[in-house]
């Protein structure tokens, strides 16, 4: 792997740019975490993750105590501000809806994917925009409020949407999964931390179209959530 992009190093902890394709452990412990505790030296400590096939903002705290914090703000569900994570997608296929809310439990399907349930007595609850931004192709932004396995592909595959190249769950073949960790915002010590990052992997998401629709979502927490 090519060194780590660096997005903010903060005494606290890094936050880095993680290339889609690369699984966040191995058994090898080759994974991306580790490959990044190894290029920057240091012990380092993971806070959350994104699938394999996912790209994009990741937080690495660099101490317990961060550790520690930034656990307690990720587990905290009575304050949706705590942290704010948001994500962008592509998909080819026609949605239910443009926007809204999708909200149900999750249970384990076939060969490690999951499934969205009609219950909601522990829901994986996201809420989301889109906009055409080629005939036939559509940009998604969307913001997870609880952090279940595969959440957003799940969701996704709810509105008859599946992410272009997601294969797993019913998504067309395409050079790469287009799920991308987009922006992340949060306090700390006093300082609020607000970041985003453009992907740059995948012939979809180099478009200019794309593009020109990122800038609208340059600053997600502005819309009306």
């Amino acid at each position: 792997m090519s060194k780590i992009n660096i997005l903010l190093a903060h005494d606290d902890f890094y936050i880095v740019d993680k290339p889609a394709n690369h699984s966040f452990h191995s058994e090898e412990s080759t994974g991306f975490f580790a490959t990044c505790a190894n290029q920057l030296g240091e012990q380092l400590y993971p806070v959350h993750r994104l699938d394999k096939v996912t790209s994009g903002i990741l937080v690495l705290a660099r101490n317990r105590l961060a550790a520690r914090r930034f656990g307690e703000m990720f587990e905290n569900k009575r304050d949706e501000k705590a942290i704010e994570k948001y994500y962008v997608a592509i998909s080819d296929q026609k949605p239910k809806k443009k926007q809204g809310w999708v909200k149900g439990d999750m249970a384990k399907s076939r060969r490690g994917t999951y499934k969205l349930l009609k219950s909601n007595d522990n829901p994986a609850v996201t809420r989301f925009y889109s906009n055409s931004i080629q005939p036939g192709i559509r940009a998604y932004l969307l913001r997870p409020y609880s952090g279940k396995t595969h959440q957003l592909r799940v969701a996704m595959k709810s509105l008859s949407a599946p992410i272009l190249g997601d294969m797993h769950y019913g998504g067309t073949t395409s050079d790469r999964t287009y799920l991308h960790a987009f922006a992340i915002n949060f306090d700390w010590r006093g300082e609020r931390i607000a970041l985003t990052c453009k992907p740059t992997f995948g012939e979809q998401f180099s478009t200019s179209d794309l593009n020109e629709q990122l800038l609208l979502w340059q600053h997600p927490h502005e819309l009306d959530w």
